[in-house]
């Protein structure tokens, strides 16, 4: 939990500024949406290779590995911001990207050392840990700007000297004192059949088990409607006369949601089980994705309730998901599955990125609202569907 707090503070104080970074070293906004989507592609790339690493090493190289990468993107960002070069820049932020994928591979490292009855309270504090990220990362950047004018850089490269700073206390945290690796720690209760070497089950055999496309899918279309929605949330409240004060207001109350209620989710989930609040989580992004659809244009209020709800919707399915896919499998399977699972989920995140920006042009935000809430009407019926199987 405490390195997910460190990382997630450089973390969210890059990709607070690298938007701004990106119009500034490109003279236009025509890049601008670019680093939201390197660190989301990075993201991806590192779940996979770094759930792969996990496997052979452990737990613990896997993160620091991770951890270290982000600090090198760090470190080439702030060239790139002192040498005025995009190119670069981009380099740096889906480095910054890949090494967001430790922290969020370290929710997996908690539900290890626990049994099943207890793995989505252990994810839920650790998921929790990132809240420290979304309250201080961005408060801090001003102060960095600061500092980096002090020792003769631009101010935006600032924001990329916090990365170094605490993504680096988390690394050296994790070397030092995650021993031993969890992987020594794991609890095998709960698994399926006679004991499996590590590469012994194929990713193909692994995805025919019952409960699990049913759960990447629900993972899927959560991360994407809440995805599609909270991108341009900010661009339609700024099209109708809200200023930035208002928008950082809304956003904030999602960034909460997503957050802050982590804990709760995962008690809700080991007193109720994985699918009921799979299930819950859906129909409350569901519930968010209408309510932003039918605010209206001046309704920031209307707006808060329903991104705090997209964000919390997205927490009980992120939280009640990730517990569900450590159950039944060994512990080298479910680290490549979680892998797997990652890397679609951030991958679909960029895909949902780009298409809200369209939907909203042809459409319009009423109708990227109510696309939402459609994307989830399938993933809803099959975990009903299935709920037995996923029980068992």
């Amino acid at each position: 939990m405490a390195g997910v707090a460190l990382g997630s503070i450089g973390h969210i104080a890059a990709v607070t500024v690298a938007t701004i970074v990106a119009k500034d070293l490109a003279g236009t906004t025509l890049w601008s949406g670019a680093p939201s989507a390197a660190v989301v592609l990075g993201a991806a790339f590192g779940a996979t290779l770094l759930s792969r690493l996990m496997v052979a090493r452990g737990r613990r190289v896997g993160l620091v590995l991770g951890y270290l990468v982000a600090v090198a993107g760090a470190l080439v960002a702030t060239l790139a911001i002192n040498g005025k070069s995009l190119p670069l820049f981009m380099v740096g932020i889906l480095l910054v990207g890949f090494g967001n994928s430790a922290n969020l591979l370290s929710r997996y490292a908690a539900a290890d050392l626990y049994p099943v009855a207890r793995r989505a309270s252990a994810i839920g504090l650790v998921v929790w840990g990132a809240t420290f990220g979304a309250v201080l990362g961005p408060n801090l950047v001003g102060w960095a700007g600061e500092v980096s004018e002090g020792i003769g850089l631009p101010a935006l490269a600032g924001a990329y000297l916090l990365p170094i700073v605490f993504v680096s206390a988390a690394a050296l945290l994790s070397f030092v004192m995650l021993r031993p690796d969890p992987y020594e720690l794991a609890d095998s209760s709960g698994v399926e059949g006679p004991p499996r070497a590590a590469g012994e089950s194929s990713l193909e055999s692994l995805l025919r088990r019952p409960h699990v496309p049913i759960v990447i899918i629900a993972l899927i279309a959560g991360q994407a409607v809440m995805v599609l929605i909270m991108t341009m949330t900010p661009l339609h409240m700024a099209d109708h006369g809200h200023d930035l004060a208002a928008v950082g207001f809304v956003i904030s109350g999602h960034i909460l949601g997503m957050y802050a209620l982590s804990p709760v989710s995962g008690r809700l989930t080991d007193r109720f089980g994985s699918a009921a609040i799979v299930t819950a989580g859906l129909l409350v992004v569901a519930f968010a994705a209408l309510l932003s659809a039918v605010a209206p244009p001046d309704g920031g209020p209307v707006l808060f309730v329903a991104l705090f709800l997209l964000g919390y919707g997205w927490n009980l399915g992120f939280v009640a998901g990730s517990a569900l896919l450590t159950h039944g499998l060994e512990i080298a399977e479910r680290t490549r599955l979680q892998g797997l699972t990652d890397t679609l989920i951030w991958s679909s995140s960029a895909a949902a990125s780009i298409g809200s920006g369209v939907v909203v042009a042809v459409a319009g935000f009423t109708t990227l609202g109510l696309l939402g809430a459609a994307l989830v009407i399938v993933p809803v019926w099959l975990v009903i569907a299935r709920r037995r199987a996923l029980a068992t």
